[in-house]
Protein backbone atom coordinates (compact mmCIF):
# COMPACT_ATOMS: atom_id res chain seq x y z
CA UNK A 1 0.00 0.00 0.00
CA UNK A 2 2.78 2.42 -0.95
CA UNK A 3 2.32 5.19 -3.57
CA UNK A 4 3.80 2.97 -6.28
CA UNK A 5 4.81 0.50 -7.50
CA UNK A 6 1.35 -0.82 -6.72
CA UNK A 7 -0.19 -4.29 -6.57
CA UNK A 8 -0.32 -5.86 -10.04
CA UNK A 9 -3.16 -8.20 -11.15
CA UNK A 10 -2.23 -11.77 -12.08
CA UNK A 11 -3.44 -11.24 -15.64
CA UNK A 12 -0.96 -8.37 -16.05
CA UNK A 13 1.91 -10.31 -14.45
CA UNK A 14 1.23 -13.28 -16.71
CA UNK A 15 1.64 -11.09 -19.80
CA UNK A 16 5.32 -10.61 -18.95
CA UNK A 17 5.89 -14.35 -19.29
CA UNK A 18 4.87 -14.47 -22.93
CA UNK A 19 7.55 -15.47 -25.46
CA UNK A 20 9.93 -12.66 -26.39
CA UNK A 21 9.21 -10.85 -29.66
CA UNK A 22 11.44 -8.60 -31.76
CA UNK A 23 10.73 -4.89 -31.55
CA UNK A 24 10.77 -4.60 -35.36
CA UNK A 25 8.40 -7.53 -35.87
CA UNK A 26 4.76 -7.57 -36.93
CA UNK A 27 3.85 -8.96 -33.50
CA UNK A 28 5.37 -5.90 -31.86
CA UNK A 29 3.71 -3.57 -34.37
CA UNK A 30 0.32 -4.94 -33.33
CA UNK A 31 1.19 -4.72 -29.63
CA UNK A 32 2.48 -1.16 -29.89
CA UNK A 33 -0.47 0.06 -31.96
CA UNK A 34 -2.91 -1.38 -29.42
CA UNK A 35 -1.15 0.25 -26.47
CA UNK A 36 -1.18 3.69 -28.10
CA UNK A 37 -4.85 3.41 -29.05
CA UNK A 38 -5.84 2.36 -25.51
CA UNK A 39 -3.66 5.01 -23.91
CA UNK A 40 -5.36 7.72 -25.99
CA UNK A 41 -8.73 6.56 -24.66
CA UNK A 42 -7.52 6.82 -21.06
CA UNK A 43 -5.89 10.22 -21.66
CA UNK A 44 -9.14 11.28 -23.35
CA UNK A 45 -7.22 12.72 -26.28
CA UNK A 46 -7.35 12.59 -30.05
CA UNK A 47 -3.72 13.72 -30.19
CA UNK A 48 -0.40 11.90 -29.96
CA UNK A 49 0.85 9.61 -27.21
CA UNK A 50 4.53 8.67 -26.88
CA UNK A 51 5.75 5.58 -24.99
CA UNK A 52 9.18 5.68 -23.36
CA UNK A 53 11.01 2.84 -21.66
CA UNK A 54 11.71 4.85 -18.51
CA UNK A 55 10.34 5.74 -15.13
CA UNK A 56 7.99 8.67 -14.76
CA UNK A 57 10.99 10.88 -14.04
CA UNK A 58 12.22 10.08 -17.54
CA UNK A 59 8.93 11.37 -18.89
CA UNK A 60 9.35 14.62 -16.95
CA UNK A 61 12.92 15.00 -18.25
CA UNK A 62 11.68 14.36 -21.79
CA UNK A 63 9.08 17.10 -21.50
CA UNK A 64 11.64 19.56 -20.17
CA UNK A 65 14.42 18.70 -22.62
CA UNK A 66 12.10 18.98 -25.61
CA UNK A 67 10.39 22.23 -24.64
CA UNK A 68 12.96 24.28 -22.72
CA UNK A 69 15.93 26.04 -24.28
CA UNK A 70 18.59 28.04 -22.45
CA UNK A 71 17.09 31.28 -21.22
CA UNK A 72 13.45 30.17 -21.47
CA UNK A 73 11.25 31.10 -18.51
CA UNK A 74 9.02 28.63 -16.70
CA UNK A 75 6.62 28.94 -13.79
CA UNK A 76 6.57 26.01 -11.36
CA UNK A 77 4.42 26.06 -8.22
CA UNK A 78 6.29 24.35 -5.38
CA UNK A 79 4.25 22.31 -2.88
CA UNK A 80 6.33 19.15 -2.55
CA UNK A 81 9.38 17.16 -3.61
CA UNK A 82 8.27 16.36 -7.16
CA UNK A 83 7.46 20.01 -7.85
CA UNK A 84 11.01 20.87 -6.78
CA UNK A 85 12.45 18.14 -8.99
CA UNK A 86 10.61 19.52 -12.01
CA UNK A 87 12.01 22.98 -11.31
CA UNK A 88 15.52 21.53 -10.94
CA UNK A 89 15.17 19.67 -14.26
CA UNK A 90 14.27 22.93 -16.01
CA UNK A 91 17.23 24.75 -14.49
CA UNK A 92 19.63 21.97 -15.50
CA UNK A 93 18.91 22.65 -19.19
CA UNK A 94 19.39 26.39 -18.72
CA UNK A 95 15.81 27.47 -18.09
CA UNK A 96 14.90 30.24 -15.68
CA UNK A 97 12.38 29.07 -13.10
CA UNK A 98 9.90 31.29 -11.28
CA UNK A 99 8.92 29.27 -8.23
CA UNK A 100 5.54 29.92 -6.64
CA UNK A 101 6.18 28.55 -3.16
CA UNK A 102 3.31 27.71 -0.82
CA UNK A 103 3.00 26.04 2.56
CA UNK A 104 3.41 22.26 2.39
CA UNK A 105 0.02 20.61 2.59
CA UNK A 106 -1.59 23.30 0.45
CA UNK A 107 -1.63 24.24 -3.24
CA UNK A 108 -1.40 27.71 -4.82
CA UNK A 109 -4.39 29.79 -5.78
CA UNK A 110 -4.75 30.68 -9.44
CA UNK A 111 -4.31 34.33 -8.44
CA UNK A 112 -0.80 33.50 -7.23
CA UNK A 113 0.00 31.93 -10.60
CA UNK A 114 -1.43 34.97 -12.37
CA UNK A 115 0.84 37.23 -10.35
CA UNK A 116 3.85 35.08 -11.28
CA UNK A 117 3.02 35.45 -14.99
CA UNK A 118 2.82 39.22 -14.60
CA UNK A 119 6.18 39.37 -12.83
CA UNK A 120 8.01 36.92 -15.12
CA UNK A 121 7.19 38.51 -18.46
CA UNK A 122 7.35 36.17 -21.45
CA UNK A 123 6.90 32.64 -20.09
CA UNK A 124 7.54 29.46 -22.12
CA UNK A 125 5.63 27.03 -19.94
CA UNK A 126 3.65 26.48 -16.78
CA UNK A 127 4.49 23.17 -15.10
CA UNK A 128 1.95 21.69 -12.68
CA UNK A 129 2.28 18.53 -10.62
CA UNK A 130 -1.33 17.35 -10.59
CA UNK A 131 -0.81 14.92 -7.72
CA UNK A 132 2.11 15.48 -5.31
CA UNK A 133 2.81 12.18 -3.57
CA UNK A 134 5.33 13.59 -1.09
CA UNK A 135 2.67 15.68 0.67
CA UNK A 136 -0.56 13.93 -0.32
CA UNK A 137 -2.02 16.94 -2.12
CA UNK A 138 -3.71 17.36 -5.49
CA UNK A 139 -3.94 20.52 -7.58
CA UNK A 140 -7.65 20.70 -8.50
CA UNK A 141 -7.54 23.92 -10.54
CA UNK A 142 -6.25 22.33 -13.73
CA UNK A 143 -8.74 23.95 -16.10
CA UNK A 144 -8.21 27.41 -14.59
CA UNK A 145 -4.43 27.04 -14.80
CA UNK A 146 -4.74 25.89 -18.40
CA UNK A 147 -6.71 28.99 -19.36
CA UNK A 148 -4.15 31.19 -17.61
CA UNK A 149 -1.25 29.58 -19.46
CA UNK A 150 -3.09 29.89 -22.77
CA UNK A 151 -3.84 33.57 -22.13
CA UNK A 152 -0.11 34.22 -21.75
CA UNK A 153 0.91 32.04 -24.71
CA UNK A 154 2.66 29.49 -22.48
CA UNK A 155 2.63 25.73 -22.84
CA UNK A 156 0.73 23.92 -20.10
CA UNK A 157 2.64 20.85 -18.89
CA UNK A 158 1.20 18.45 -16.31
CA UNK A 159 2.84 15.70 -14.28
CA UNK A 160 0.00 13.21 -13.69
CA UNK A 161 2.30 10.29 -12.93
CA UNK A 162 0.65 9.35 -9.65
CA UNK A 163 -3.02 9.83 -10.52
CA UNK A 164 -3.43 9.00 -14.23
CA UNK A 165 -6.27 6.43 -14.52
CA UNK A 166 -7.14 6.94 -10.84
CA UNK A 167 -8.44 10.50 -10.81
CA UNK A 168 -10.26 12.78 -13.24
CA UNK A 169 -8.03 13.59 -16.20
CA UNK A 170 -9.21 14.62 -19.64
CA UNK A 171 -6.28 15.86 -21.68
CA UNK A 172 -8.14 17.59 -24.49
CA UNK A 173 -10.99 19.20 -22.53
CA UNK A 174 -8.67 20.27 -19.69
CA UNK A 175 -6.50 22.13 -22.19
CA UNK A 176 -3.21 20.39 -21.51
CA UNK A 177 -0.31 20.70 -23.95
CA UNK A 178 1.74 17.85 -22.53
CA UNK A 179 0.94 15.31 -19.82
CA UNK A 180 3.26 12.72 -18.28
CA UNK A 181 1.99 9.44 -16.82
CA UNK A 182 3.63 6.16 -15.81
CA UNK A 183 2.82 2.47 -15.72
CA UNK A 184 3.39 1.60 -12.04
CA UNK A 185 0.84 3.76 -10.25
CA UNK A 186 -2.94 3.80 -10.87
CA UNK A 187 -2.58 1.69 -14.02
CA UNK A 188 -1.42 -1.21 -11.80
CA UNK A 189 1.32 -2.36 -14.17
CA UNK A 190 5.01 -2.97 -13.42
CA UNK A 191 7.32 0.07 -13.49
CA UNK A 192 9.25 0.84 -16.64
CA UNK A 193 7.08 2.79 -19.10
CA UNK A 194 6.36 6.50 -19.19
CA UNK A 195 3.39 7.65 -21.28
CA UNK A 196 3.33 11.20 -22.68
CA UNK A 197 0.33 12.85 -24.32
CA UNK A 198 1.05 15.79 -26.63
CA UNK A 199 -1.19 18.49 -28.05
CA UNK A 200 -1.11 19.40 -31.74
CA UNK A 201 0.39 22.74 -30.74
CA UNK A 202 3.33 21.07 -28.99
CA UNK A 203 3.92 18.68 -31.87
CA UNK A 204 4.05 21.56 -34.35
CA UNK A 205 6.56 23.36 -32.16
CA UNK A 206 8.75 20.28 -31.70
CA UNK A 207 8.87 19.55 -35.42
CA UNK A 208 10.87 22.73 -35.88
CA UNK A 209 13.26 22.12 -32.98
CA UNK A 210 16.21 19.83 -32.25
CA UNK A 211 16.39 18.83 -28.56
CA UNK A 212 19.67 18.22 -26.78
CA UNK A 213 18.59 14.65 -25.96
CA UNK A 214 18.69 11.71 -28.35
CA UNK A 215 16.90 9.06 -26.32
CA UNK A 216 14.09 11.40 -25.26
CA UNK A 217 13.67 13.14 -28.64
CA UNK A 218 9.86 13.09 -28.85
CA UNK A 219 9.65 13.84 -32.56
CA UNK A 220 12.01 10.96 -33.27
CA UNK A 221 9.66 8.73 -31.28
CA UNK A 222 6.63 10.03 -33.18
CA UNK A 223 8.28 9.38 -36.55
CA UNK A 224 8.91 5.76 -35.55
CA UNK A 225 5.39 5.55 -34.18
CA UNK A 226 4.13 5.89 -37.75
CA UNK A 227 5.56 2.39 -38.24
CA UNK A 228 4.24 1.26 -34.81
CA UNK A 229 7.78 1.05 -33.45
CA UNK A 230 10.08 2.77 -31.00
CA UNK A 231 13.42 4.26 -32.14
CA UNK A 232 15.33 2.33 -29.47
CA UNK A 233 14.85 -1.12 -27.93
CA UNK A 234 11.86 -1.01 -25.58
CA UNK A 235 11.22 -3.18 -22.55
CA UNK A 236 9.08 -5.69 -24.43
CA UNK A 237 7.78 -7.63 -21.36
CA UNK A 238 6.70 -4.40 -19.66
CA UNK A 239 4.97 -3.26 -22.84
CA UNK A 240 3.09 -6.58 -22.91
CA UNK A 241 2.05 -6.10 -19.29
CA UNK A 242 1.04 -2.48 -19.90
CA UNK A 243 -1.16 -3.54 -22.80
CA UNK A 244 -3.16 -5.83 -20.50
CA UNK A 245 -3.29 -3.21 -17.72
CA UNK A 246 -4.75 -0.66 -20.14
CA UNK A 247 -7.24 -3.27 -21.32
CA UNK A 248 -8.35 -3.94 -17.74
CA UNK A 249 -8.81 -0.21 -17.10
CA UNK A 250 -11.00 0.12 -20.18
CA UNK A 251 -12.98 -2.99 -19.24
CA UNK A 252 -13.73 -1.43 -15.85
CA UNK A 253 -14.61 1.92 -17.41
CA UNK A 254 -12.68 5.11 -16.68
CA UNK A 255 -15.42 6.87 -14.70
CA UNK A 256 -16.04 3.75 -12.62
CA UNK A 257 -12.31 3.46 -11.99
CA UNK A 258 -12.14 7.09 -10.85
CA UNK A 259 -15.14 6.51 -8.59
CA UNK A 260 -13.60 3.36 -7.03
CA UNK A 261 -10.45 5.31 -6.20
CA UNK A 262 -12.57 8.13 -4.71
CA UNK A 263 -14.56 5.73 -2.54
CA UNK A 264 -11.44 4.03 -1.18
CA UNK A 265 -9.76 7.39 -0.61
CA UNK A 266 -12.77 8.76 1.27
CA UNK A 267 -12.78 5.59 3.36
CA UNK A 268 -9.13 6.11 4.32
CA UNK A 269 -9.63 9.74 5.28
CA UNK A 270 -12.76 8.95 7.29
CA UNK A 271 -11.05 6.02 9.04
CA UNK A 272 -7.96 8.01 10.00
CA UNK A 273 -10.07 10.86 11.34
CA UNK A 274 -12.15 8.35 13.32
CA UNK A 275 -8.88 7.18 14.87
CA UNK A 276 -8.01 10.74 15.84
CA UNK A 277 -5.22 10.98 13.25
CA UNK A 278 -4.72 14.13 11.17
CA UNK A 279 -4.24 14.11 7.39
CA UNK A 280 -1.32 16.31 6.35
CA UNK A 281 -3.02 17.99 3.39
CA UNK A 282 -5.57 20.76 3.68
CA UNK A 283 -9.09 19.40 3.21
CA UNK A 284 -9.60 21.20 -0.12
CA UNK A 285 -6.27 19.93 -1.47
CA UNK A 286 -6.35 16.28 -0.43
CA UNK A 287 -5.10 13.74 -2.93
CA UNK A 288 -7.31 10.86 -3.98
CA UNK A 289 -4.42 8.50 -4.61
CA UNK A 290 -1.92 9.26 -1.83
CA UNK A 291 -2.99 9.83 1.76
CA UNK A 292 -0.37 11.49 3.97
CA UNK A 293 -1.02 11.40 7.73
CA UNK A 294 0.80 13.25 10.53
CA UNK A 295 2.42 11.12 13.20
CA UNK A 296 1.15 11.56 16.77
CA UNK A 297 3.75 12.64 19.28
CA UNK A 298 6.16 9.86 20.25
CA UNK A 299 5.65 7.57 17.24
CA UNK A 300 8.91 6.59 15.54
CA UNK A 301 8.52 6.38 11.76
CA UNK A 302 10.70 3.37 10.97
CA UNK A 303 9.57 1.33 13.96
CA UNK A 304 5.91 2.15 13.27
CA UNK A 305 6.09 1.12 9.62
CA UNK A 306 7.90 -2.11 10.53
CA UNK A 307 5.06 -2.93 12.95
CA UNK A 308 2.52 -2.29 10.17
CA UNK A 309 4.54 -4.50 7.84
CA UNK A 310 4.57 -7.30 10.43
CA UNK A 311 0.80 -7.30 9.99
CA UNK A 312 1.10 -7.81 6.24
CA UNK A 313 0.85 -4.24 4.96
CA UNK A 314 3.61 -2.08 3.47
CA UNK A 315 3.17 1.70 3.74
CA UNK A 316 5.57 4.56 3.01
CA UNK A 317 7.22 7.15 5.20
CA UNK A 318 7.74 10.80 4.43
CA UNK A 319 10.79 12.10 2.62
CA UNK A 320 12.52 15.40 2.09
CA UNK A 321 11.37 17.86 4.75
CA UNK A 322 8.63 15.48 5.88
CA UNK A 323 10.90 12.54 6.73
CA UNK A 324 9.81 11.11 10.07
CA UNK A 325 6.82 13.46 10.27
CA UNK A 326 4.20 11.63 8.19
CA UNK A 327 3.34 8.21 6.86
CA UNK A 328 1.83 7.78 3.40
CA UNK A 329 -0.68 5.27 2.08
CA UNK A 330 -1.10 4.59 -1.62
CA UNK A 331 -4.70 4.38 -2.80
CA UNK A 332 -3.96 3.28 -6.35
CA UNK A 333 -4.46 0.67 -9.00
CA UNK A 334 -6.49 -2.33 -7.88
CA UNK A 335 -7.21 -0.84 -4.45
CA UNK A 336 -10.50 -2.10 -3.00
CA UNK A 337 -12.50 -2.28 0.22
CA UNK A 338 -10.68 -5.36 1.51
CA UNK A 339 -7.29 -3.68 1.07
CA UNK A 340 -8.50 -0.56 2.85
CA UNK A 341 -9.89 -2.57 5.76
CA UNK A 342 -6.67 -4.55 6.18
CA UNK A 343 -4.54 -1.41 5.99
CA UNK A 344 -6.65 0.50 8.52
CA UNK A 345 -6.63 -2.47 10.88
CA UNK A 346 -2.83 -2.83 10.67
CA UNK A 347 -2.25 0.89 11.25
CA UNK A 348 -4.62 0.97 14.23
CA UNK A 349 -2.90 -2.00 15.87
CA UNK A 350 0.55 -0.49 15.26
CA UNK A 351 -0.59 2.77 16.85
CA UNK A 352 -1.75 0.82 19.91
CA UNK A 353 1.74 -0.67 20.16
CA UNK A 354 2.99 2.90 20.74
CA UNK A 355 0.33 3.55 23.35
CA UNK A 356 -1.68 5.80 21.04
CA UNK A 357 -5.38 5.51 21.85
CA UNK A 358 -7.34 4.92 18.64
CA UNK A 359 -10.88 3.75 18.04
CA UNK A 360 -10.29 0.91 15.61
CA UNK A 361 -13.91 -0.16 15.51
CA UNK A 362 -15.06 3.34 14.55
CA UNK A 363 -12.39 3.43 11.87
CA UNK A 364 -13.46 0.11 10.38
CA UNK A 365 -17.10 1.20 10.49
CA UNK A 366 -16.12 4.34 8.56
CA UNK A 367 -14.57 2.17 5.86
CA UNK A 368 -17.71 0.06 5.63
CA UNK A 369 -19.89 3.13 5.22
CA UNK A 370 -17.69 4.76 2.55
CA UNK A 371 -16.84 1.67 0.48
Amino acid sequence: MIPGPTNVPERVLAAMCRPMIGHRSEDFHNLFKGIVEKAKLLFRTSGDVVLLTSSGTGGVEASVQNLIKRGDKAIVPIYGEFCSRAADAIERVGGEVFRVEVRLGSVPRVEELRKAFEEAGEVKLLFIVYNETSTGVAFRRIREASKLASKHGAYFVVDAISNFAGDELEFDSMGMDLCVAASQKCLAAPPGVSLIALSKRVREYLEGERPTTLYFDLIRHLKYEEKHETPFTPSVPIFQALDVALELALEEGLERRWERHRRCSNAFYSAFEAMGLTPFADEDARSTTTIAVRYPEGVDDEVFRSKVEERGVLIAGGFGGLKGKVFRVGCMGIVNKEMVLKTVDAIAEAMKDFGVEVDKEAALEAVESEC
